[in-house]
């Protein structure tokens, strides 16, 4: 997500020095992790998608996650596998962000209200501390720079590169949640559903965030394909290449004209939908368009 660049001084939610030592296998950690996450979206969650913040914060479910976060710092990452590792780093990104949001003194209107929170929101893992930037650019999107930013996350020989995904996965794009309306919804990943969860997740935000008009030869889509537009392949054919599998099928029939349009007369207009950054909380819902 967009961000500021001055150095910030990060905060790490799960440092306590009475934090117990026990290790715990990373496969087990994360099964409970998901676990208490699947009861906090349980009890604190509503249909449309917002947070029940004050819920939340006195809820036994939270107060059990807090403690478990402790154990994120004995944790080994090398442990798991690949496909383990990202559905681990995309929990702990969307627990993260709510945990981030729920120790808010006051609960800002939108997340953009906090200086630098994706830079200064963080856990320490194994050891390592890790921002919200560094989960979703640096491991995630395989040690990607910042969409505002020319430099990739991790600086050479930094110890978290070698747990960066080998190959970008542009679904991770659509389960990470940021904190605002225009997120995708939340979810919790396994490992082994985790291909058919990010299908699901890419499928379900492309139904309410790309819209194709063969009337006025215009295409509108969420600016998240516009900040990550190299995730995606690099330019407007390949974006729109990339989402076809994922629209349902009257929307993807527009699209096949759109595209052959695009590609021999080059008249139609990319139009992106305004993020709503306010913030994903209880009955605050996404204004449609």
């Amino acid at each position: 997500k967009m961000g500021d660049t001055a150095k910030p001084i990060v905060k790490v939610l799960n440092e306590q020095t009475a934090a117990s030592k026990s290790v715990i296998k990373a496969t087990d950690l994360a099964k409970k992790l998901q676990k208490t996450m699947l009861s906090i979206k349980g009890e604190c969650i509503g249909e449309d998608r917002g947070i029940d913040y004050d819920k939340l914060k006195n809820s036994g479910a939270y107060k059990e996650y807090k403690s478990e976060t402790l154990q994120l710092q004995t944790v080994s990452l090398d442990e798991l596998s690949e496909n383990e590792r990202k559905a681990f780093f995309i929990n702990l990104y969307n627990a993260l962000t709510i945990h981030g949001l729920a120790e808010q003194k006051t609960l800002p209107s939108s997340v953009l209200d906090i200086q630098q929170f994706w830079k200064t929101t963080a856990y320490k893992v194994g050891g390592l501390v890790y921002s919200l930037d560094d989960m979703e650019h640096g491991v995630l999107r395989g040690n990607k720079s910042h969409p505002a930013s020319t430099k990739p996350q991790f600086s050479e020989g930094d110890p978290r590169i070698k747990y960066a995904i080998k190959k970008l996965d542009p679904r991770i794009h659509f389960a990470l949640v940021c904190g605002a309306v225009s997120c995708p919804a939340i979810n919790v990943y396994t490992a082994d559903n985790l291909d058919k969860a990010l299908d699901s997740a890419t499928r379900n935000f492309c139904k309410q965030e790309v819209s194709m008009f063969t009337e006025v030869d215009e295409i509108w889509m969420s600016k998240i394909f516009l900040w990550y537009r190299d995730d995606f392949g690099g330019n407007d054919v390949d974006v729109i290449e990339w989402i076809m599998p994922y629209l349902e099928k009257d929307i993807q029939d527009r699209a096949v004209v759109l595209l052959f349009k695009i590609k021999n007369v080059g008249k139609v207009d990319i139009k992106y939908n305004e993020y709503d950054w306010r913030l994903n909380k209880l009955g605050v819902t996404p204004i449609i368009l």
